[in-house]
């Protein structure tokens, strides 16, 4: 009788312990810290370039500024997560007047070709100084952007003027697979490829440890999280550095109660004039979104 009351303790510890380990490596609920690192004179010097093949005077202009702005530029930001939803803002300590203006300086951020796990995918599309006019929402920190994964929508706040909170489906991704891996802030992540339905290449390490199916700047569609996400045209690499697991659902007070709701093309309607055009033919919904999103 003894020895089967401690083969049953033995067992219930043995399972705790199994459901322990097995919550900590699958947790759906909790926070990622993210940096996001723009090549900035890799971007300007794209923009410059894209000037002067359309006979544009500034582009010549903005190459002298170009060694007095740092290689690069990197963005602290959290990644609140849960099984419905995600959250990606600022950290608080960035909102600091010297920091805002270098990122106008390098907005909308660009990765190096170079960089981990990035590789050169053709030219970076070209944006001129009102990009930088468009600072983020919470604290006047920068945008934050909140995924509905349920829903399939997600809501973008920013502070231009005033601040607006924009309303849009999520596009897909088509996504194909490889057999590259790499370790993300501690986690097994395989890379994938990946296009918009705009034809944005992107680069993704996901990692189905975590299992929800969103990642930052909007990614989604993969059968777990992204901790890494390299767009090679825009010069825009975001990396997960730390992963703390929690409780908690996504914060809900984000949200400012005086932002103006629109749907995005409502706001292209209004601000698309802001936009410089890459392409005759690109809408103005594709230009803004490379900007707020990215």
């Amino acid at each position: 009788m003894i020895k089967k009351i401690y083969l049953t303790l033995i067992i219930c510890c043995l399972y705790g312990l199994s459901l322990q380990a097995q919550y900590a490596y699958f947790g759906s609920r909790g926070t990622i810290s993210f940096d996001k690192v723009t090549y900035t004179k890799a971007r300007i010097r794209q923009m410059s370039n894209d000037m002067n093949s359309k006979g544009m005077d500034r582009g010549m202009g903005m190459m002298e500024y170009l060694d007095k702005v740092p290689d690069s530029h990197t963005e602290k930001l959290n990644f609140y997560f849960d099984e419905n939803a995600t959250v990606l803002m600022p950290e608080e300590s960035q909102g600091t007047e010297k920091q805002r203006t270098e990122v106008k300086m390098a907005a909308p951020t660009i990765s190096s070709a170079n960089g981990r796990g990035g590789r050169s995918q053709g030219a970076a599309r070209s944006g001129g100084n009102q990009r930088g006019q468009f600072r983020g929402g919470a604290n006047k920190n920068g945008k934050v952007l909140y995924q509905d994964l349920k829903a399939g929508t997600a809501d973008i706040q920013l502070d231009i003027d005033e601040k607006y909170i924009l309303s849009e489906t999520l596009d897909s991704i088509t996504w194909r697979f490889t057999e590259e891996f790499r370790n993300i802030a501690g986690v097994n992540c395989r890379r994938v490829n990946g296009a918009t339905k705009d034809s944005l290449y992107l680069i993704a390490y996901y990692s189905e440890e975590i299992p929800v199916s969103a990642g930052p700047a909007l990614s989604h569609g993969l059968p777990g999280m992204i901790l890494g996400l390299v767009i090679p045209e825009m010069h825009i690499q975001y990396w997960a550095t730390n992963i703390a697991y929690t409780n908690k659902l996504v914060p809900s007070d984000w949200r400012d109660k005086k932002s103006k709701k629109m749907k995005l093309a409502e706001f292209s309607e209004i601000f698309g004039r802001y936009m410089p055009r890459n392409r005759q033919n690109e809408s103005a919904k594709k230009r803004i979104l490379e900007q707020l999103v990215y």
